[in-house]
């Protein structure tokens, strides 16, 4: 039984759990640390900024995790498009399992849908869990491409990861509006300003923000049959060609009956932003004891550009000019 006050009590019966349980508690308390976003700590891990549970998770994920080759890894950092890439994978895989009318997107939330990897490789202190779920297996991550094990990375293995970010400046926006529903009521909310400083430093969940992109993109580079990266704002101004992008990597190809029917338009109509949150699962309020977040919190207006009706020039100017120097010379930019 796991006692440190870093993480909740996990009862297990794994030995191997139990030793990863005991490594991780006796490493997260010599982390470098700094305050989060709500009322959460974040700690740096192999270069990474991460509250206490993803790091466990990446550490029993790296000890415990045997992929599989038809495995699939729905990969981002914080709020660039998670629920929506969720959605629009779980749709191309299963498109011929579910009428339209009656889609499983239509009765749940996506997070209910394509879990969590870092969280559910806790549930119930074993791997059975996941190791019985059916293939493919689709599967949701945060967790930087630099922390899988490399029976996951390397050229041997066959399970694919989906990659999507987002212009970060979009990205502090939204991230900072979705922590200030996260913190209590009683506590204050993060200011802008306070936000904005924290982003550009690199303290944010699974930040550096450009770090996180920075390990995709070169993986992508690298091993294009492995890893396909895809930007929000591409996907935004042409979603047929970029769900047909998805569909072709992954190895299931729409058929000329299948255009014919429109299934492309289909499922970019049932997965748009507008779509899905305006179902009623997804206006729901309620939260639960597992997850503090309701489904309506994960959707605010998912537009493009939104952060120039929040940002000041001078942080504008500093955010391009932090972003340019990152990303310099590696043939990507987000304009």
């Amino acid at each position: 039984m796991e006692t440190s006050k870093f993480f909740p009590i996990v009862e297990t019966q794994d030995e191997g759990y139990q030793k990863t349980f005991k490594n991780c508690a006796e490493l997260v308390p010599t982390l470098p640390r700094s305050k989060g976003w709500w009322l959460d700590e974040l700690f740096q891990y192999q270069g990474f900024w991460m509250s206490s549970f993803p790091i466990r998770g990446s550490m029993l994920i790296n000890d415990h995790f045997k992929p599989r080759p038809t495995d699939i890894i729905v990969a981002t950092s914080p709020k660039c498009g998670t629920t929506w890439l969720r959605a629009l994978i779980f749709s191309i895989i299963n498109r011929a399992s579910f009428d339209f009318n009656d889609h499983p997107l239509r009765k749940l939330n996506p997070q209910e849908l394509v879990l969590l990897f870092e969280g559910h490789i806790h549930k119930d202190g074993s791997t059975s869990f996941l190791d019985e779920l059916p293939s493919p297996r689709l599967l949701s991550t945060h967790i930087p491409y630099s922390l899988f094990p490399k029976r996951m990375t390397d050229d041997t293995s066959a399970c694919r990861f989906v990659y999507i970010c987002r212009d970060p400046k979009d990205v502090l926006v939204s991230k900072w509006h979705f922590s200030n529903k996260l913190r209590p009521k009683e506590v204050p909310p993060l200011s802008l300003e306070e936000a904005f400083d924290l982003f550009c430093k690199g303290v944010s969940h699974y930040g550096p923000f450009w770090d996180h992109v920075l390990g995709y993109w070169k993986a992508s580079v690298e091993s294009p049959k492995k890893v396909l990266f895809l930007t929000y704002e591409d996907v935004k101004k042409e979603p047929l060609g970029c769900v047909r992008k998805v569909a072709e990597f992954l190895g299931v190809p729409f058929s000329p009956e299948e255009e014919n029917k429109k299934t492309v338009e289909e499922i970019v109509k049932l997965c748009s932003f507008e779509s899905l949150s305006n179902l009623d699962v997804n206006k729901s309020v309620a939260k639960r004891s597992e997850r503090p977040v309701s489904n309506s919190d994960f959707f605010r207006k998912g537009e493009v550009g939104d952060w120039v009706n929040h940002l000041s020039p001078e942080m504008v100017e500093k955010m391009n000019q932090i972003t340019e120097q990152k990303l310099q010379g590696i043939g990507f930019n987000f304009h």
